[in-house]
């Protein structure tokens, strides 16, 4: 399975924000669609930064008036991104390896959708059920 086939299966459209709008505004949308990162996106709707809970919440234990700053002041600008066209083990051995729990997906350049660990992980337990089940049916059926 590829991350275009993941995409297609959860249809929902990725989440996004400007460099420029408030972490107030960052909150309220991660609050709102109860995800846990924005991708942050310039004009052209390509990636140039990422926003997650613990970003917020890790600034806000400094300072307290984070929630007036703009996003552009703490995202993470080096931003790895995946292609509809990457498999899913890859993309699951990438979130390990670098410890990220959510990749933007990219499609010529635009933001097209976002892969979280919990979406990887949940594609492949119903990968191995589909797999079990399968196994089980081959059994029973030569059992009989």
């Amino acid at each position: 399975m590829n991350i275009a086939s993941l995409l297609a299966a959860t249809s929902r459209p990725p989440i996004a924000i400007r460099p420029e709008q408030s972490i107030r505004e960052a909150v309220a949308l991660l609050s709102r669609h109860n995800i846990g990162a924005l991708v942050v996106v310039n004009a052209a709707d390509a990636p140039v930064g990422i926003i997650s809970e613990r970003d917020i919440v890790r600034e806000a234990a400094r300072n307290e008036q984070v929630f007036t700053r703009p996003v552009s002041e703490i995202m993470t600008r080096d931003v790895i991104t995946g292609l509809p066209e990457d498999d899913l083990l890859s993309v699951a051995n990438l979130m390990t390896e670098k410890r990220i729990r959510h990749v933007p997906v990219v499609d010529k350049g635009k933001l097209i959708g976002i892969v979280s660990i919990g979406d990887v992980v949940k594609a492949q337990r119903d990968k191995y059920r589909g797999e079990v089940e399968t196994l089980e049916t081959q059994i029973l059926a030569d059992q009989k």
